[in-house]
């Protein structure tokens, strides 16, 4: 009961400050949580070193009762991935499938190994030697975008429809995919996997393939169940098996929840939505999934502030930050922008749609969770452990796009207001 007292607690600090943020700094809810969290963490870590109090061994004994790792990976992430795919509008999703998918799938593999590359040569020349598949490792866990901050804020500032729809579909794909090339990859680095192209394409086809089949499969099972139904309760109670057995068959079969989590959401949110719900029961099912999105996002990102408590830095920890942000901007401007010069070719775009992407490709709690399933004590740099120094990479980068990125994202979409959307012919949205 202990770790469910804990996460009762914590769940109620979040709500408190998500309610503090609403009178005092009213700025995007999973910002001012971040940022408030890393306050009470700097402060607790300050009031520790001088002796007034020491809440390090508290910390050290929370997060691995509460198993951030597996929380997020094993539990939270269905629900999140579910509740953010209910919102996709298939019809804007099908006329955007080109730059989603690009952007999703090429561009994260470009980031991968953009990233990777980029960390690869600065650890040499730092002369620190690491295997070129652990810079991947961390080009695989870091290259995923993160939704929740910039999409509140884009729909908040109803920022254009194209460029909207873009950065939702990309972060909410790019997720599930991101996983899958993690996952390959992690088997390659850790688990002995044979790295030749076959057996990594199976490995890719067994997760990503088998994601998107089981997600079909659980729409289409609860498409049918709802719409069998008129009780407004039983709906909703229904959509809450999805992302909580469905998720967890997921794991056990060993194909991508997320993805089928994304799959069977955006089934739900477009089908099953105008069939099987009335407008009533519509209603319900947004604010339902609203206020349970909103909560665990709220949850996550006090966890992700309050997790600098548990880290011992060391002189280099902070190059490697700095470092680890530069490089992944320079992953994320690069990912964004060769998808774009083949797409251009296309069809006429807003002005302001790589700016918004590459600016708003947030890093969350996934990247942290990812970071910190890497075994501890199985590779050593120099005098540091690989798992330590992937996770202050990661929280670094974590950090500064949220607060940094996600504060200053605000202006740059009012200014894309200010200019026109392009016109899409129908022959443009057919390709």
């Amino acid at each position: 009961m202990e770790a469910y007292y804990t996460f009762c607690f914590l769940a109620a600090v979040s709500v408190f400050l998500g309610f503090l943020n609403q009178y005092v700094l009213r700025a995007q809810t999973t910002i001012a949580i971040t940022a408030g969290a890393l306050a009470l963490s700097l402060l607790v870590t300050g009031l520790g070193k001088v002796g007034i109090l020491e809440l390090r061994d508290w910390a050290d004994q929370l997060l691995p009762l509460l198993n951030l790792e597996d929380l997020l990976l094993k539990g939270m992430l269905g629900f999140l991935l579910f509740a953010g795919s209910l919102h996709i509008d298939l019809l804007m999703l099908r006329n955007q499938r080109l730059e989603i998918g690009l952007l999703a799938v090429v561009g994260t593999l470009i980031s991968t190994f953009v990233v990777g590359a980029l960390l690869y040569g600065f650890l040499q020349l730092l002369g620190l030697p690491v295997a070129f598949v652990y810079c991947l490792l961390f080009g695989a866990l870091i290259s995923p975008t993160d939704p929740i901050a910039v999409l509140a804020i884009l729909k908040s500032l109803k920022a254009p429809e194209q460029v909207a729809i873009q950065v939702e579909g990309e972060s909410l794909f790019n997720d599930g995919f991101g996983l899958v090339v993690f996952t390959v990859i992690y088997a390659l680095a850790f688990e002995g996997a044979e790295p030749s192209a076959p057996a990594v394409a199976e490995l890719f086809a067994i997760e990503a393939v088998g994601g998107v089949v089981l997600g079909l499969l659980i729409g289409g099972l609860f498409h049918y169940l709802i719409c069998a139904t008129n009780d407004h309760s039983l709906e909703l109670l229904l959509t809450l098996v999805i992302p909580t057995a469905g998720f967890a068959l997921a794991n056990i079969l060993g194909v991508s929840g997320a993805l089928a989590m994304v799959v069977s959401g955006i089934i739900i949110g477009n089908f099953t939505r105008e069939e099987g719900f009335s407008r009533v029961s519509q209603h319900e099912l947004d604010n339902f999934w609203s206020i349970t999105e909103d909560f665990l996002n709220g949850l996550l990102f006090l966890l992700v502030g309050l997790f600098l408590i548990t880290i011992d830095f060391n002189a280099i920890d902070y190059i490697l930050m700095a470092a680890a942000i530069v490089i992944v901007l320079m992953g994320r401007v690069t990912a964004v922008g060769v998808p774009f010069l083949y797409l251009k070719r296309r069809r006429r775009y807003h002005p302001y749609s790589e700016r918004i992407l590459i600016w708003g490709g947030l890093r969350g709690g996934l990247a942290l969770a990812l970071a910190m399933s890497i075994p501890a004590g199985h590779i050593a740099i120099g005098d540091q452990d690989l798992r330590h120094l992937w996770v202050v990479m990661t929280y670094g980068v974590v950090v500064f796009s949220i607060v940094v990125q996600g504060s200053t994202i605000a202006p740059l979409i009012r200014r894309s207001r200010a200019v026109a959307e392009p016109e899409t012919t129908g022959a443009e949205a057919a390709g």
